[in-house]
């Protein structure tokens, strides 16, 4: 692209200094050269049964003469295969950094000892007692040796609250531990465990998914054959072979060449507007044929971070008394909800009341002395150790209950829920109207949690209870094809690299499912992909709308040219016309879809009445 340009500056100088014709070879030779490294490339792709006009617009354009024209196509080639590598670099980066996250190191614990020795991950063996510290992932699958521990398998299966686990309970690598050290035994070795399962997927995935046809080499070859056809019998008829070359000069490629470019380009710029990254013109093409819509539930038709929803005080205490006590006691607890907490106290105005002491215990819960009262706050098991009478709590889809016992008597329930957000059912509603016919809900959530949500959105398919790999195998059954999948988090990188349009939610950083999808949307906001559908739809439209136009308006001068009423160099001129209108109007994609009038209102119509006479 650079030596394009540097090429093109300098014949330039050359034409204005009255060396036109050298410019003029100059030019052509150089396009000749570009054309014939082209060559290589387009051997394989009519491999894949993919045909290339570069090299058909560039010989073309010299042998008619238009040797500016086919400098202008060398650019728009050479900065469409730089913007096209840049995208793939960007890919592998990211998946070099998933990788980078993946758990390398393990504590084993040496036999008849309590010391650990550090060993790669790929070094542990079915057996191995492993020891995992506080906030580190677990580097492979196994059973929990410790009482008890608490982990956050939000990379794994999407779930903002972390799982309490028990003696005998499984475990997954790529888990991250709580704040207590835990002891596993392997199950798995390395390469078969979940967290590594999730990078062979998408490595996979991501070298397999199929290459998408350009749209306008859809129409290079009829369009080829018909304009020589023209051209060929003109010159039979008139027996003039400048006839055969009038008619040629109208038979640029370069609608086909442009629009489509063009088009695509203002899609991705109107994406780009909308906060939406699309990682190549041919998700735009894909998007605007969606027929199935697959949503991950956490973080995507949910907010992915706990919130208060209702807290039951039992007398003497108060809803603020009650809270001030449980977010003073959680406000240096390392546990997930402690956050919210902290956060709806201070959203209340609730001034944290001075903390004696405090001990915490690991995936169960705190007791604090403050105020002079001792504050439980924790789950069911934990508040019946100091107050038997404590009543579980009836809940609803979705919700968690964090029990508080003070001076150990039963003081009340503080629920969190990951709440559903507000435009989800819209979204939902705006992808059927757009045409998709099928939208599934997939989660590694339980099913009551799952339907509670899928009720609340308005979907009626829903697969609970599933791990990466079995998200993918649902997807890789789905029919009705193309499938988009909107994801977020490690667990929907492999969903989103095998769909045939991933789209991450990537509001909150970088995260793996950003680098596997083929959109991100930078906003905290869901119906940005009903946005991103009719962008894609738009942008097809206004581009096979740009091409047949210049289709038809070349194939029309060519006819008349083939009478020779066109002479070459007007028929330059006006083919540059058509060039012209099919980019003009291939600019159109950058333009927001105007929205549907609304019915006219009845409008009041004012009476005079007047009385004649006295």
């Amino acid at each position: 692209m650079t030596l394009t340009l540097v090429v093109g500056a300098v014949g330039a100088v050359i034409w204005f200094a009255g060396f036109d014709v050298v410019a003029h070879w100059g030019f052509g030779v150089f396009a000749i050269l570009i054309a014939s490294v082209q060559a290589i490339r387009v051997v394989g792709e009519l491999r894949r049964s993919r045909f290339g006009i570069d090299i058909l617009a560039i010989v073309a354009t010299v042998a008619v003469g238009e040797v500016i024209a086919s400098m202008i196509i060398v650019l728009m080639v050479s900065g469409g295969k730089a913007l096209e590598d840049f995208a793939q670099g960007r890919a592998q980066r990211e998946l070099t950094a998933l990788l980078a996250r993946e758990p390398r190191t393990a504590h084993r614990l040496d036999a008849g000892s309590l010391d650990t020795v550090d060993v790669p991950a790929d070094d542990v063996v079915i057996g191995d007692l492993i020891r995992v510290l506080s906030g580190e992932a677990v580097p492979v699958d196994g059973i929990l040796e410790s009482s008890t521990a608490a982990f956050d398998q939000s990379s794994l299966t999407g779930e903002s609250l972390p799982r309490n686990r028990s003696r005998g309970e499984r475990v997954l690598s790529g888990s991250v531990n709580g704040n207590t050290s835990a002891t596993i035994q392997a199950t798995a070795r390395a390469q078969d465990s979940e967290y590594q399962a999730i990078v062979a997927l998408v490595k996979q995935a991501s070298s397999n998914r199929a290459p998408v046809v350009r749209l306008a080499d859809r129409y290079a070859v009829p369009f080829t054959v018909v304009s020589l056809l023209i051209a060929g019998v003109a010159w039979w008829l008139s027996g003039d072979p400048v006839r055969f070359a009038e008619v040629l000069v109208l038979a640029t490629p370069c609608p086909l060449v442009l629009a489509a470019p063009v088009a695509f380009m203002g899609g991705m710029s109107r994406a780009a507007r909308s906060g939406i990254i699309v990682k190549g013109g041919g998700v735009l093409e894909l998007l605007a044929r969606v027929r199935t819509a697959v949503f991950d539930k956490t973080g995507t038709l949910t907010h992915g971070r706990p919130e208060i929803v209702r807290i039951d005080a039992l007398p003497p205490w108060d809803e603020d008394t009650l809270l001030t006590f449980v977010a003073s006691a959680e406000e240096h607890s390392s546990h997930v909800l402690a956050a919210s907490i902290v956060e709806s106290a201070r959203e209340r105005g609730l001034t944290p009341l001075r903390v004696q002491r405090s001990t915490e215990t690991a995936a169960e819960g705190v007791t604090a002395v403050l105020e002079n009262h001792t504050v439980s706050v924790g789950t069911l098991r934990f508040a019946r150790t100091s107050a038997p009478d404590v009543v579980e709590a009836s809940l609803r889809g979705g919700e968690m209950a964090i029990y508080v016992v003070i001076d150990e008597r039963a003081a009340g329930i503080v629920i969190a829920s990951d709440g559903v957000r507000k435009n989800a059912a819209q979204t939902i509603s705006g992808l059927r109207d757009e045409g998709v016919n099928r939208i599934v809900m997939l989660t590694g959530d339980a099913q009551t949690t799952a339907d509670h949500i899928a009720r609340a959105v308005g979907i009626t398919e829903v697969r609970a209870d599933c791990l990466p790999r079995d998200k993918v195998d649902i997807l890789r059954g789905i029919v009705d094809r193309p499938v988009l999948m909107v994801g977020d988090g490690v667990n929907d990188s492999p969903v989103l690299a095998s769909a045939d349009i991933g789209i991450a939610m990537g509001a909150r950083g970088a995260t793996a499912a950003s680098e596997a999808a083929a959109a991100v949307i930078l906003l905290d906001d869901i119906s940005v992909v009903v946005r991103a559908v009719r962008i894609g739809q738009d942008t097809v439209r206004i581009a096979l709308q740009s091409i047949w136009i210049g289709m038809a308006l070349s194939i029309g001068l060519m006819i008349v040219a083939a009478f020779g009423l066109i002479p070459a160099t007007l028929g330059a001129a006006t083919q540059e016309v058509v060039d012209l209108a099919t980019i003009l109007n291939a600019l159109r994609a950058l333009r927001d879809r105007q929205p549907a009038a609304k019915p006219a209102s009845p409008v009041p119509v004012e009476v005079a009445v007047v009385r004649i006479g006295t």
